[in-house]
């Protein structure tokens, strides 16, 4: 096969995993959003080029599938991710896409790349979803353990309590 040849044979990238979408997806006003600068760069189009298909099709994008962030929580964004360096001096305020927005934004895009990423998006909004049910599950038996072992320990510290006050004096003896 010729070098020429074999330069425009597209070579397929290995397959995305969750766990490296994972973090880039961020929890805004109690929400699992990704940004448009990294669901487009996933998607392998502009962030330019998303915003304008979005805009285009804003029908399809109600509030629950997306939201502009505001000045605080892009600094927020900004100061806790180290990935959006551009974003730091940016005038324009980012979209931050839901779960549905993600893939919604994936069918207006139109692109072969855009739908076989979008699969993988999903995974990983819910591989974090059942992580923090997961969490929440834990942080929930905690609680019964405590309030279970809570009395019995009371019960213990009471007696550690009672064995570290130093003896009283026996009292003399009145009398013969």
């Amino acid at each position: 096969m010729s070098d020429d040849l074999k330069s425009k044979i597209a070579i397929p990238k290995p397959p995305l995993r969750a766990e490296d979408i994972s973090p880039r997806i961020h929890i805004i006003r109690r929400h699992r959003v990704m940004l448009d600068a990294d669901l487009a760069e996933l998607y392998g189009v502009t962030t330019a080029r998303l915003n304008e298909q979005v805009k285009r099709n804003r029908h399809r994008f109600p509030d629950d599938f997306m939201f502009r962030l505001n000045p605080v929580e892009k600094a927020e964004v900004v100061a806790k991710c180290d990935n959006l360096p551009r974003l730091k001096f940016s005038p324009v305020l980012p979209f931050a896409f839901t779960e549905h927005g993600a893939i919604m934004a994936a069918s207006v895009l139109n692109s072969n790349r855009a739908v076989e990423i979008s699969v993988y998006v999903v995974r990983a909004f819910v591989r974090m979803r059942e992580a923090l049910a997961e969490h929440r599950d834990l942080a929930q038996r905690l609680d019964e353990i405590e309030k279970k072992y809570d009395g019995q320990f009371r019960v213990v510290f009471d007696a550690i309590r009672a064995l570290m006050e130093p003896p009283k004096p026996p009292r003399r003896q009145i009398g013969f």
